[in-house]
């Protein structure tokens, strides 16, 4: 049975409130933190806990927190990325509706590490009902004395703003972000600077994932060396998994790293395996921008090894035969899914969320997109795979931020590994059309096919 750090009480009526958190044993980070510990105490329990950031770089947080430019009297930002737009990925919804004060207290947590006095959580804009959730929460932590002026009488002062987004999927970059959190048009920044030396109004700012920051209350509970005993290797602590696509059992689970990806997908504890008595064809593990992998390998490595829920055996092989933990959209394929109709839908999305500034995202996109929407609606030529090949290589590592690399990878993989299929679309052009929709209605007319 595995254990749950961030999901113990989630079913606890009333869990939403301050009261009923409180007394299951919420804010005893808080507590713990202002009253015994120092911030750079704080800062070395998440540095022992091996916490890596949730939402899709696994970068050591401890470490970046550690990155974090302290010069005189400039003040310090904390920003909490909530600005969930991943298809595939629904965790830190999920987290941020049904128990908003784990985010409050991990913020806290977090600020006072990082000498924070002012931070912002910045929540996609269509999220309204969890945008009143947690500013509910902040009132009644203010009110309680958890949020303000002294805190639990440490001296330390702290106020904490709720910023919707405006349903820019570029503005979970955390540049992007911070320009928007400015008031300005969501467009990634040059780096370097980094954030930890020029951020939010060109001061010094930490921006972590929802989930990332919920994960220092157990860690500064029972301390970082106890939390890093859970996982393995450098996978460290348990994970929120956003399940979808043809499961029997979707939802959101916790996990402790190390569990493998077949008894995540078959055990009764997790996804109860694949809806409808179908075979698994293939799994995007890691949200919409990280590469799919058939059946063979999302089970096995390419050394015949079980494939693990961690950060190292999910990318083992490279690309070429392995994939990412990204941000733990975990998206399952049965057999009678088509890998084309998927990818022109994942391409359809990248192009209508590219800023616009770098050429081989803005141009790239689009051509994609339309090769995509030619092959699978029955007018492709073989040489439209090698020019999706070819537009998908010239996107990858040429742009400011990772969004051209987000748009690329998907195409690269479908067609590595299922480049049978897109010719049979080719070769098969009426019978691609109506192989799973049987309507021919399902073409764009607002997009055109190309020719």
């Amino acid at each position: 049975m595995a254990r749950k750090l961030l999901l113990t009480h989630i079913d606890v009526p009333g869990i939403q409130t301050f009261d009923v958190y409180r007394q299951h044993g919420g804010y005893r980070a808080v507590e713990k933190s202002l009253k015994t510990m120092s911030p750079d105490d704080v800062v070395e329990e998440v540095k022992k806990s091996g916490l890596r950031g949730r939402g899709g770089a696994g970068f050591p947080t401890g470490m970046k927190w550690s990155f974090l430019a302290k010069p005189e009297g400039v003040p310090r930002y904390l920003v909490c990325n909530g600005d969930e737009s991943e298809p595939g990925t629904f965790k830190d919804r999920y987290l941020m509706t049904h128990i908003p004060h784990a985010l409050l207290e991990g913020m806290i947590v977090s600020s006072y590490a990082l000498g924070a006095k002012t931070s912002y959580i910045y929540v996609r804009g269509e999220m309204m009902p969890q945008i009143r959730i947690l500013e509910r929460a902040i009132e009644e932590a203010k009110a309680a004395g958890f949020l303000g002026k002294n805190i639990l009488g440490s001296g330390y002062d702290l106020e904490i703003y709720v910023q919707p987004g405006a349903g820019a999927y570029i503005c979970g970059e955390e540049t992007a972000l911070l320009e928007s959190l400015e008031g300005k048009r969501g467009n990634p920044r040059i780096k370097p600077p980094f954030p930890a030396i020029a951020g939010l109004y060109g001061c010094p700012t930490v921006v972590n994932n929802v989930e990332s920051i919920a994960a220092t209350v157990p860690i500064i509970n029972d301390g970082g060396e106890e939390y890093a005993k859970i996982g393995i290797e450098r996978s460290t602590g348990t994970k929120l998994i956003s399940a979808s696509g043809n499961l029997v059992k979707p939802g959101v689970y916790e996990i402790d790293l190390g569990l493998s990806v077949e008894e995540f997908i078959y055990s009764d504890e997790y996804c109860g395996g694949i809806a409808n008595g179908k075979k698994l064809k293939a799994v995007v593990p890691g949200g919409s921008s990280v590469p799919i992998l058939p059946t063979n390998l999302i089970l096995k490595t390419a050394n015949g090894n079980n494939r693990l829920m961690t950060y190292e055996s999910l990318a083992d092989g490279g690309f070429q035969t392995g994939s990412s933990m990204g941000s733990g959209g975990f998206i399952a394929f049965d057999e009678d899914q088509c890998i084309v109709r998927n990818t022109w839908n994942f391409s359809r999305f990248y192009h209508h969320e590219s800023c616009g500034q770098c050429s081989p995202c803005r141009e790239g996109t689009g051509w994609m997109e339309k090769v995509l929407h030619k092959i699978e609606m029955g007018h492709g030529n073989l040489s439209d795979i090698e020019l999706l090949w070819d537009i998908q290589r010239r996107i990858e590592g040429n742009t400011i931020c990772p969004l051209g690399d987000a748009a690329a990878w998907p195409v690269a993989a479908a067609i590595r590994h299922f480049r049978d299929e897109f010719e049979w679309h080719i070769n098969h052009p009426e019978d691609a059309l109506t192989r799973n929709f049987g309507l021919a209605h399902y073409a764009d007319p607002l997009v055109p096919i190309v020719s």
